[in-house]
């Protein structure tokens, strides 16, 4: 880690005015790294149940598998609508070392699991987890991160998510080509395992990230404000962030009355969890929790082997994941140049015409031409969701909000992107089995549609805009609708 040499000094804008445009560092992306290792701790445990599901030993009913797989979403769900408040209360940094300690606790038992109430209790502390630090990973960065660099900055959550799922999958072949003998015995475990290794490296190195400076700043807690500044190479003094505390208090009670929940930051609540809910019901997840199965099935279709089925479903859904990661890429070149709002736009244009793709493979193709443009159909579905959908919901999710109420805003929209995945995950094998693959393919493209529709009538564009400023877009268009009525 290379630590920042510049140090900036707070202008006439005050103390925020310098946060915003200071020098990306190296130091900064380190910080964001740090947050966001939540996201790949989610990737992984995405991606590693479906890896094991055909080799735990334990007899699971349907209802048991399904909340195997999807069940740690509902922990997910619980643990950001808990996480909101406790952050708001005693700050970012706590809470995601907290956070990593329980997930580290929840891979060990899950690696240990002596019966199947133990491993779905484990899944489920897992999901708390992860659910809590979804919603606070971006709510922190966003509130350190120049406005120059925060979409780049926040995209990490969705490009470390997309490095937990392919490692994930790379984990899975090794462990499982190295001893395919054990697969039933000790590979699964070690798979589900493993996850603890990060999440205690994240316990030791969040203990020495800075507190967030606006919170802190919010708390009154002057002194702890400039030394976290200090940490970021803005040397401000104690006075400098009092004089910028006060006026922006001033302000914001001017502009917010009593209650920080306004109108327009109930409408970016609203349009934060709306896109959540599009964002996965429109099928992104569907892949990777079932991809080793469904790939499985495309390649191996008339092998008699389950290790050998397995193993053919994870590579081919690891080329997917691979495809996820490089394509993350564009999204953190053009998310500060392009915009949030044109961004997704076009990701879910493209993920409306290359599901279709693969719908008419599935549908209408049968051996290699079925295979050759089903997987570029996936391919590109995915990578139109990874440039302009992903890393984007997780933006607006820690940006749109004041600071007052930033952690338990985010927590909500985490908690509804949680539960929609919860829900597709559920219901996707009975909708395949109801209709078809193939039309379930042709509803998602339905769906992305729609969430065009959406975006284009209520996502505005908060490019550049400093932090304090962004909410104050929705605070206009809610007044706008108001006045219209």
């Amino acid at each position: 880690m290379t630590m920042p040499t510049r140090a900036e000094q707070p202008n006439e804008g005050g103390v925020l005015a310098a946060l915003n445009s200071a020098a990306t560092t190296s130091f900064y992306w380190y910080l964001a790294l740090l947050a966001c290792i939540g996201g790949f701790l989610f990737g992984y445990d995405t991606a590693d149940i479906g890896s094991v599901l055909n080799f735990i030993p334990y007899h699971l009913s349907d209802f048991a598998t399904g909340y195997l797989v999807a069940g740690a979403s509902i922990g997910a769900a619980v643990g950001a609508l808990v996480a909101g408040p406790l952050t708001d209360r005693f700050g970012r940094k706590s809470l995601l070392i907290a956070d990593a300690a329980i997930y580290a606790i929840g891979a060990i038992l899950s690696a240990v699991a002596v019966n199947a109430f133990m491993l779905l209790s484990s899944r489920t502390l897992i999901g708390l987890a992860v659910g809590a630090d979804s919603a606070i990973a971006t709510a922190y960065i966003v509130e350190f991160a120049p406005a120059n660099r925060r979409g780049s900055l926040s995209l990490i959550q969705q490009w470390m998510i997309t490095v937990g799922i392919l490692v994930s999958y790379l984990v899975a072949l090794l462990i499982l080509k190295v001893a395919p003998q054990a697969a039933f015995g000790a590979d699964w475990r070690i798979i589900l395992g493993l996850g603890a290794v990060p999440a205690l490296l994240a316990v030791v190195l969040r203990a020495r990230m800075p507190e967030s400076p606006r919170w802190l700043m919010l708390k009154g807690r002057f002194a702890d404000t400039s030394k976290a500044l200090g940490q970021l190479k803005i040397e401000v003094s104690e006075e400098q962030v009092r004089a910028t505390a006060d006026r922006l208090a001033a302000s914001v009670a001017k502009q917010q009355h009593k209650s920080p929940w306004t109108r327009g930051v109930k409408r970016a609540l609203i349009v934060v969890c709306v896109f959540f809910i599009f964002q996965q019901i429109t099928g992104i997840n569907v892949p990777f929790y079932y991809g080793p199965k469904l790939l499985a099935g495309f390649f191996q279709g008339g092998s008699t082997s389950a290790v050998d089925a397995a193993v053919a479903g994870i590579e081919t859904a690891a080329i997917l994941g691979a495809v996820n990661v490089i394509a993350t890429y564009f999204g953190f070149r053009y998310i500060d140049r392009v915009g949030r709002r044109k961004l997704a736009l076009a990701g879910y244009a493209g993920m409306a015409v290359f599901i279709l793709l693969a719908a008419v493979g599935v549908a209408f193709l049968t051996g290699t031409p079925k295979i050759i443009v089903v997987m570029v159909g996936f391919a590109f579905f995915i990578t139109s969701f990874a440039i302009g959908v992903g890393g984007t919901g997780w933006l607006i999710q820690g940006e749109v909000f004041p600071t007052a109420v930033r952690g338990r805003a985010a927590a909500i929209g985490a908690s509804v992107d949680w539960l929609a995945n919860f829900v597709i995950i559920l219901v996707f094998p009975a909708l395949t089995t109801a209709v078809g693959l193939g039309w379930v393919m042709v509803l998602f493209a339905v769906l992305a549609v729609a969430a065009i529709v959406f975006i284009a009538r209520f996502l505005p564009e908060t490019k550049g805009l400093p932090l304090e400023d962004v909410v104050g877009v929705f605070e206009r268009q809610a007044a706008t609708t108001k006045a219209s009525r």
